[in-house]
C-alpha cells in the first residue's frame, strides 16, 4: 500500500492506494468516478482515457503508483456536468456520436488534449490522432465523431456561436424526420449513464464477485472436477459447480425447428459430462472480491479425457468424426429451397452458366464494452437477472427451466449497455450470475475480461457456398442453385434460423424464377454462432453479389447493367416466393449510375503501376422482424405530471430505442400538442414491461414503433373532448378515464414452409452499394478511399439514428471485408488482434442517399427499420472492387494483403 496525493478535476484528493492497481480501478471504485470506462482492459480501446497533467492517458494500463504527488488528473466529470456541458459534448450530441455511448467520455478527453495542443486541426489530423492513439468506436465509423471535432474546435476558437451546437426546434413542432438527439444523448456524452460495471460498483455492501472456471481445451470429458482446494481459499463463500443448479442446467434454444435433429437442449449453463469449446464455464468461484475469486478458480482441479477437436464444418462432417453432442449427427438441419421449376434442364441448355465458391469467416462482434451482468433475488422471491440482453422477455424462457426456476420467479433486466451487434440475442452470462445468485442467496457480478469476452460470446457462423447462375443471351437470370455449409458452433440455438436466412437472401434483388438449394447446419467445436446484425445476409449477399460480377464479365455487360436488367420490378418475386412490398430498386440504380460512371473515370485516371484503383456495386437486402406473424406490445401511460410514458421492452444497444420510442410516440401523438421533452420512455424489464419482443433483425421501430402508434392512438381517441383538445391528467381521472391504453400489433407474416417459401418478412429495406477502393500491388493493403448506399429504409424516424446506423453498420462491413476474424482463438482475441477498424482503416467519405418515397404501408408513418441493411453487402462492393481493380476476386473473407498478394501471383484465394 502506498500513499497518493494528488489533484482530480481541481479537486485535492489523499487517498491510500495499492501501488499494483490501474489508475483506472483508483479512479472508478476507490474515487467513484464511473464516467471513465473500462473496455478492453488492454489499452486498445481508449475508452478509459484521462488527461494526467495535460497528456492523454490509458488509465486500465497505467498503474497508480506512476502517478506522482501533486499530479493533477482530468476525468471525464471535470469536462463538464449535464447542466454545462463542454462544446466537445454539445458537439457529441449534435452529432449524434452518442450511439451506444460508452466509447464517448474516452474519445471527449482524447479530443480535448488534440485542441489544447492544436485549436485548428484537419480532419486528417484528427483522424490521425484517434488512430495512433487508438480510441476504438464500433458503433460510428467515426465520421459523426470527426465531425464533432471540427465543429467543436470552431466554437472554441471563436468561429461558430455555441448555440449553433444546439436543436432548433422546427416551427410545426414536428422532429420526426429530424436530427432532435436521443434522449440518453446528454449523459452519455458526460459519463453519468451507468452500464453494467458501473452499476456493479454500487451494489449493496456484502455482493459476491465471480470468477469462472472455464475450459481450456475445445473438447473433452469431464471426468472429474475437484472444489475441495478453492473452497478453502482468501474470502470464497461457494465454488458453484453443475451439482447446485436445480434445474436442467441446460439454455433451450427454444424455437427448433421440426426437422432439427437435435432437441434444443444442448448448451450447459455450467459443464457437467463435456466440454464443447474453448472457454466452457466449468464452475463458478464466488467470493469477496474479484481477486480473490480468481486466486480460487486457478485451484479447482478439472480432470479431463481430451476429445479430437472438430475446429470446422469440413472436418465435423468427415465420416470418422465423433457426435460432438452424442445422439445427435454433427449435421443436424439440412434446409431445402425449392422455387419455380427444377433447374437443372435449364442449365444443361441456357447460353451461360457460372459457378463459384466462396466463404465468410467467423467475424468477431467486437463491442467496447465487454460482458457484464448481476442478479440477486428481490424482496418478493424474484430472481432478477440484469444484463446487456437485447431480448429480456426471450432470454427469460430460455433460461427458466435449466434454472429450475418458475417464470412468475424470475425477472430479466436490460441495463444501459454499450453495443452488442447481435451477440446478446443468445443468453450469455444470464444463466451463470442466476445459478451463483440462487446458489448462494447473494447478490452476484459478473464482468469478462477481454480475452473471455472474445472467446466465451458468439460469433458469425461462417459459410461455405457453392453457387451457380444460368443466364439467357440478354443477360436474364433464369435460374440459381446453392449449396451451403453453416459452421454454427457447438451450441444449436438459432442454427436453423441462420441456415433459413442463406435460403431467403442469396439471389436476393434479383428476380430469379427458378432456383433449388440446400443448406447444412454443422456442429464444430469452435465457438458457438450467434446472431450479428445482418445475420445471414452477409454470407449470402458476399456469394451471389460476386457471382453477379462473374457473370456479367462472362457475358460481356457491364455490372451496373446487369443488375438493373435482373432487379426487383413489379411481378418479380424473391427467393422465398414472395413480392416485394415496394419496387425501389430501379430508381436507386438509376441515381447511382451517374457516381458509378464518374468513380470508374476516376479509378482509370488515378491507377498507377503500385496502386490499382477499382470500384464494385452490390445489392443490399434484409428483413425487418423474426420470420412468420412476429408481433410487441406496448403501453401508453398518461402520468399525473402530464408527461406521458411509452412503457415498452425496446431493448437498446446503441441502435437509438429510446430515440425510436420518444420519435414515434411524438408523431402519434402530435394532435394533443405534447412536447417530446415530455416523452418519457422504461428500460426493460419483464416484471414491468410488456413482451415487445427482442432488439434484433431491424424488427422493433417496425413492430414497436407500430405497437406505439397503436397505443398512442388509443390515448387520443380516449382523451378527445368534444371541442378537439385533449383532457389532461386531473380532467382523465374526474371523467374516470383509462390512463394506461395497450398497443398490440402483429404483422401478417407467413413462415417459410420445408421448401423455403412464405412471406416470412412483411417489410423489407433495400440498398445498393458503390465502393471505391485502391490496391496497392506490392504490399497487398487495401484502402476502402469512398462508400455510397443508396437507402432504401422507408420514412426515416430520425436522420442521426439512422445515419449513425449505417456509417457503423459500413465500417464493420469494411472490417469484414478486409480484417476481421476468429478463427485463431489465441491470435483473434484482442481488439487489434482480431482486426479492429480504427479511424484511418476506414474512409472518411460515406454518402448516404434515402429513397424515402416508398413509404412502408405496414411501419409506423411509413418506416421500416435500418440496421441491417448496411452490413449486408458493402463487403461485396468491396470485394468487386478488389477484382476490378487489380483482377484479384476473394473466395475466402478477410482480403488481408497477404491474400492479395497471393492473389496477384496467380493463386486462388
Amino acid at each position: 500500500m502506498i500513499q497518493r496525493h494528488f489533484f482530480v478535476n481541481g479537486i485535492e484528493r489523499n487517498i491510500i492506494v495499492d501501488g499494483n492497481d490501474s489508475l483506472a480501478k483508483v479512479l472508478r471504485e476507490q474515487l467513484g468516478l464511473t464516467g471513465t470506462k473500462v473496455g478492453c482492459g488492454q489499452g486498445q480501446c481508449g475508452a478509459c482515457n484521462v488527461i494526467l497533467n495535460g497528456k492523454l492517458v490509458r488509465s486500465c494500463t497505467f498503474r497508480i503508483d506512476k502517478v506522482n504527488d501533486g499530479d493533477s488528473i482530468t476525468t471525464i466529470e471535470g469536462i463538464g456536468t449535464p447542466q454545462k456541458m463542454h462544446p466537445l459534448q454539445k458537439a457529441f450530441v449534435k452529432h449524434g456520436v452518442t450511439q451506444c455511448g460508452f466509447c464517448n467520455p474516452g474519445f471527449i478527453i482524447s479530443a480535448k488534449v488534440l485542441l489544447d495542443s492544436n485549436p485548428s486541426p484537419t480532419r486528417e489530423e484528427v483522424r490521425e490522432w484517434f488512430h495512433k492513439n487508438r480510441n476504438a468506436c464500433r458503433c460510428t465509423g467515426y465520421i459523426p465523431i470527426i465531425n464533432a471535432v471540427m465543429d467543436a474546435a470552431k466554437v472554441l476558437r471563436g468561429e461558430m456561436d455555441e448555440s449553433e451546437l444546439e436543436f432548433k426546434m422546427p416551427e410545426d413542432g414536428k422532429i420526426w424526420g429530424t436530427t432532435y438527439p436521443r434522449p440518453t444523448a446528454v449523459a452519455k456524452a458526460t459519463g453519468t449513464l451507468d452500464y453494467g460495471a458501473d452499476l456493479g460498483l454500487k451494489m449493496p455492501k456484502g455482493t459476491l464477485q465471480l470468477a469462472l472456471v472455464q475450459a481450456t481445451v475445445s473438447h473433452a470429458n469431464i471426468k472429474n472436477i475437484d472444489t475441495s482446494e478453492a473452497e478453502k481459499m482468501p474470502g470464497v463463500y461457494k465454488v458453484v459447480t453443475h451439482k447446485d443448479i436445480k434445474g436442467r442446467n441446460r439454455i433451450t434454444g427454444l424455437i427448433t425447428f421440426p426437422t432439427n435433429k437435435g432437441d434444443g437442449w444442448d448448451r450447459p449453463i455450467l459443464c457437467d459430462e463435456k466440454v464443447f469449446q474453448f472457454g466452457d464455464a466449468i464452475a463458478i468461484v464466488c467470493a469477496d472480491t474479484y481477486e480473490n475469486a480468481c486466486a480460487a478458480a486457478e485451484k479447482v482441479k478439472v480432470d479431463l479425457e481430451v476429445l479430437p477437436a472438430y475446429m470446422s464444418a469440413p472436418a465435423a462432417m468427415a465420416e470418422d468424426a465423433l457426435e460432438i453432442h452424442p445422439g445427435t449427427p454433427n449435421v443436424y438441419y439440412v434446409q431445402n429451397l425449392e422455387k419455380g421449376e427444377p433447374t437443372a434442364p435449364i442449365f444443361e441448355k441456357t447460353p451461360y452458366v457460372v459457378e463459384d465458391d466462396f466463404y465468410v469467416q467467423r467475424q468477431p462482434h467486437m463491442t467496447i464494452e465487454p460482458d457484464v451482468g448481476f442478479a440477486y433475488i428481490d424482496d418478493n422471491g424474484v430472481l432478477k437477472i440484469h444484463s446487456k440482453t437485447i431480448g429480456a422477455h426471450l432470454h427469460l424462457l430460455m433460461i427458466a427451466p435449466g434454472l429450475g426456476v418458475e417464470p412468475d420467479k424470475i425477472a430479466l433486466v436490460s441495463n444501459p449497455m454499450g453495443g452488442t451487434f447481435g451477440y446478446k440475442f443468445c443468453p450469455t452470462m444470464e444463466g451463470l450470475v442466476g445459478a451463483a445468485a440462487l446458489a448462494t442467496g447473494k447478490p452476484c457480478f459478473l464482468r469478462y475480461n477481454y480475452f473471455q469476452h472474445m472467446t466465451y460470446t458468439g460469433k458469425r457462423s461462417p459459410f461455405f457456398v457453392n453457387i451457380k447462375f444460368a443466364a439467357d443471351d440478354e443477360g436474364k437470370i433464369l435460374a440459381m442453385e446453392t449449396d451451403y455449409i453453416v459452421d454454427h458452433g457447438p451450441y444449436s440455438e438459432f442454427g436453423d434460423l441462420l441456415t433459413l436466412r442463406g435460403a431467403q437472401f442469396m439471389g436476393a434483388g434479383y428476380n430469379i424464377p427458378n432456383i433449388r438449394g440446400r443448406g447444412q447446419t454443422v456442429c464444430t467445436n469452435h465457438v458457438w454462432g450467434s446472431p450479428f446484425r445482418a445475420y445471414g445476409s452477409p454470407q449470402s449477399l458476399y456469394s451471389s453479389e460476386l457471382l453477379m460480377d462473374e457473370l456479367a464479365e462472362k457475358i460481356g455487360m457491364d455490372p451496373w447493367e446487369i443488375r438493373y436488367k435482373n432487379c426487383y420490378r413489379p411481378g418479380s418475386t424473391n427467393p422465398s416466393g414472395q413480392e416485394p412490398e415496394v419496387f425501389s430498386y430501379p430508381e436507386m440504380l438509376e441515381a447511382i449510375k451517374p457516381r458509378y460512371e464518374e468513380a470508374k473515370e476516376r479509378a482509370k485516371r488515378e491507377s498507377t503501376d503500385k496502386i490499382k484503383k477499382g470500384v464494385g456495386l452490390s445489392m443490399a437486402v434484409y428483413g425487418c422482424g423474426i420470420d412468420g406473424p412476429d408481433s410487441s406490445e406496448v403501453w401508453a401511460v398518461l402520468n399525473p405530471d402530464d408527461t406521458v410514458t411509452v412503457v415498452a421492452a425496446w431493448e437498446d444497444h446503441g441502435q437509438g430505442a429510446d430515440m425510436g420510442m420518444v420519435g414515434t410516440a411524438h408523431e402519434a401523438l402530435r394532435p394533443m400538442g405534447i412536447t417530446p421533452d415530455r416523452i418519457r420512455f422504461t428500460w426493460p424489464d419483464t416484471s414491468k414491461t410488456p413482451n415487445s419482443g427482442p432488439s434484433g433483425g431491424s424488427r422493433q421501430q417496425v413492430l414497436t414503433g407500430s405497437a406505439i402508434r397503436i397505443a398512442c392512438s388509443e390515448m387520443l381517441k380516449s382523451l378527445r373532448k368534444p371541442d378537439g383538445t385533449y383532457m389532461n391528467y386531473a380532467e382523465a381521472v374526474s371523467a374516470g378515464k383509462p390512463l394506461k391504453y395497450v398497443g398490440k400489433y402483429t404483422v401478417p407474416g407467413v413462415p417459410c414452409d420445408e421448401k423455403g417459401q412464405g412471406r416470412p418478412f412483411v417489410v423489407y429495406m433495400y440498398g445498393v452499394f458503390l465502393a471505391e477502393v485502391s490496391v496497392n500491388t506490392e504490399t497487398g493493403k487495401v484502402a476502402v478511399d469512398k462508400m455510397t448506399l443508396m437507402a432504401d429504409i422507408g420514412k426515416v424516424n430520425n436522420r442521426l439514428v439512422t445515419d449513425g446506423q449505417i456509417y457503423g453498420g459500413i465500417a464493420q462491413g469494411i472490417g469484414l471485408a478486409l480484417s476481421e476474424d476468429f478463427e485463431d482463438i489465441k491470435r483473434h482475441s484482442s481488439l487489434i488482434g482480431g482486426g479492429f477498424p480504427y479511424a484511418k482503416d476506414l474512409p472518411d467519405d460515406i454518402e448516404i442517399v434515402y429513397f424515402e418515397n416508398y413509404p412502408r404501408e405496414l411501419g409506423p408513418f411509413g418506416a421500416a427499420g435500418v440496421g441491417e441493411l448496411p452490413l449486408s453487402s458493402p463487403h461485396a462492393a468491396i470485394g468487386n472492387a478488389i477484382y476490378h481493380a487489380c483482377g484479384v476476386r476473394v473466395h475466402r473473407l478477410p482480403a488481408t494483403p497477404e491474400k492479395v498478394l497471393a492473389g496477384l501471383r496467380g493463386e486462388r484465394v
